[in-house]
């Protein structure tokens, strides 16, 4: 369904400011391949800052990319006007991080889910009210809060209306920007279920960002592993968290608490040391050398090129190549 192919997304500033040079450029997604099969859900991960949100938004047209491909369904969506995008923004559509800034606070949640079906034309007028209560209920809100503003909703209720919303689209594709990082861990686990539900039910592709693995693995089929506007790894979850192959996966993973008291207080985890470079400055040859334990000469020298393995396996990274 979707095919991503060598994306790049550069951000410029031409006027020299507090922070960047002019001329400085930022590589926010730097070469990024990926594909999401119909019906399947590919989780997304890494650290704050590595480029997850600007790849999702940049699938979707909504940040137009530098240079690469977005294949949906076979169309190159980079190569489309805004009035030619319009047929495919209904059938790709977005569940914001924050569900409280991603709703209009003027309009009613009923108002919010009926507008992409009156944007689009997919009700009659008459058809609305009912095609919004019967989202309501899909979702798990009750169909007579539609006329409540959104600040009278918890978090966790907005975000329910985020996903009615873009459920009233009619998607295939599904892009999930952490969806649940800033719900509590209670809520998380509803919404995360409410996904897995929506998506045997009608059948949606996710791509699903998040930085936090233990979600992703509930969630994904398989999980591309970004650090630093790069993919390293991309695994089906099994494989990936029982033989996780980078070292930064490795070290992800590590960070992952675990349940059992008495093994967490005798384990040792790997700490992943120091910050994600900045993307004004990325270091030569792997991006990850300078924070890799197992780093070598040729890293320092020499970008990997990603290289597939058995089993549908993706990895950049040397010690594998």
């Amino acid at each position: 369904m979707l095919k991503v192919t060598d994306l790049r997304v550069t951000f410029r500033r031409s006027v020299k400011g507090q922070f960047w040079s002019a001329g400085k450029s930022l590589r926010a997604v730097d070469g990024v391949n990926l594909e999401v099969a119909a019906g399947e859900t590919v989780g997304l991960v890494g650290e704050s800052g590595c480029g997850k949100s600007t790849l999702g938004r940049a699938v979707l047209q909504l940040v137009r990319p530098s240079g690469g491909r977005v294949e949906f369904e076979g169309v190159d969506l980079c190569t489309l006007s805004e009035a030619q995008l319009r047929p495919y923004r209904r059938r790709m559509q977005m569940v914001f991080q924050d569900p409280f800034s991603s709703l209009n606070p003027r309009l009613t949640v009923g108002q919010a889910v009926a507008e992409p079906m009156r944007v689009h034309g997919l009700a009659q007028p008459h058809e609305i009210p009912a095609r919004v209560a019967e989202l309501f209920a899909m979702v798990g809100l009750s169909p007579n809060t539609a006329n409540r503003f959104p600040h009278e909703f918890s978090g966790g209720q907005r975000q329910r209306v985020g996903i009615a919303r873009a459920l009233a689209a009619q998607p295939q594709l599904l892009v999930c920007d952490e969806p649940v990082s800033s719900l509590d861990v209670s809520i998380q686990a509803q919404i995360v279920n409410l996904l897995e539900d929506l998506r045997a039910r009608l059948g949606l592709a996710y791509l699903f960002v998040s930085h936090d693995l233990a979600v992703v693995r509930h969630l994904s089929d398989r999980i591309a592993v970004m650090y630093l506007g790069r993919i390293v790894e991309v695994a089906g979850k099994q494989d990936l968290y029982e033989r996780p192959l980078h070292p930064y996966t490795q070290l992800l993973l590590d960070a992952i608490p675990g349940t059992d008291r008495a093994y967490e207080k005798t384990r040792a985890p790997q700490i992943l040391q120091g910050e994600i470079p900045s993307p004004l400055n990325p270091p030569g040859g792997c991006t990850f050398h300078p924070r890799c334990p197992q780093a070598t000469a040729r890293c320092r020298q020499e970008a990997p090129v990603p290289q597939p393995l058995a089993g549908g396996r993706w990895i950049a990274c040397h010690l594998h190549g």
